[in-house]
């Protein structure tokens, strides 16, 4: 029987190419997906900052307040270039506040060579820079890319790996395994950590993560975040199960019972 070929994808040439181009531009760091940006003042690190939300994440946090950045096509292809001129524009703001970029997301560590060419970008500038990553990807982060990074914001997420896996969908020991390198290089590190009652609330995880978190000298505060409903809309706009739908804000005192296990620690915390 002869060979019956098969039909082939009517995808204009035009659009072939630019697919490539971006595909090539993504690989040398020169474009990026972006899904948002904000300035904002005391949230993502000192003073007033600007803070890049970049699309596409490996974790499925319960609690996820941005369950539209998981995927990375879904962000806008944004040059390099854009963003450093966009940096540059707040120049002056941050030298005034004390502030600077924090890159964020989803997760940062997923675009690798993108972050490592802004914050290289920015650092020549003069311009404090932080990332505000879970550390799963920690493996990304070449000890170049750390060479230009003022501060981290480390997420633990829980401090029991059963418990990380509940949360997260993920492996707890790749954030380890990254927190103990930021250690090693003496790299300013904020810890946080998101209270949710019934998830991560009880006693022994909260004191895994303060365990975990001790052995770190380079750690300057740690962040205790109370759960809140305000991305649950986001979940129903995206037609995603949110199982956290009937989870209230902690009570206070479950707030201070849990910041008070890390101050027993030594750790300075909020």
């Amino acid at each position: 029987m002869a060979a019956v070929a098969l039909p082939q994808p009517t995808v204009h040439a035009g659009r072939l190419e630019t697919h490539h181009a971006r595909l090539e531009a993504a690989r040398a760091g020169e474009m990026g997906s972006v899904h948002s940006w904000e300035l904002v003042t005391a949230v993502d690190g000192p003073g007033t900052r600007m803070t890049l939300f970049l699309s596409g994440c490996p974790l499925r946090c319960q609690y996820c307040q941005n369950p539209d950045t998981w995927l990375q096509k879904d962000g806008t292809p944004t040059t390099l270039a854009e963003i450093v001129t966009r940096i540059r524009r707040y120049a002056g703001v941050f030298r005034a506040t004390g502030g600077g970029l924090t890159i964020s997301g989803g997760e940062p560590l997923q675009q690798s060579a993108f972050v490592a060419r802004i914050l290289h970008e920015a650092a020549a500038e003069g311009i404090h820079t932080a990332i505000d990553t879970s550390g799963y990807l920690g493996r990304n982060a070449s000890d170049a890319m750390l060479d230009d990074v003022s501060l981290v914001l480390l997420d633990v997420k829980s401090g029991i790996p059963e418990t990380y896996r509940t949360v997260t969908g993920r492996e707890l020991q790749p954030t380890i395994d990254f927190g103990d390198r930021l250690a090693a290089r003496g790299l300013p590190t904020w810890i946080r950590f998101v209270l949710v009652p019934g998830l991560t609330d009880a006693e022994d995880n909260v004191d895994a993560v303060a365990e975990i978190v001790s052995r770190w000298s380079n750690v300057e505060r740690v962040e205790v975040l109370p759960f809140h409903q305000m991305g649950a809309s986001k979940w129903d706009r995206l037609g995603r199960a949110y199982s956290l739908a009937e989870t209230r804000a902690p009570e206070p005192e479950l707030i201070e019972r849990v910041r008070g296990q890390f101050r027993a620690r030594g750790l300075m915390t909020y």
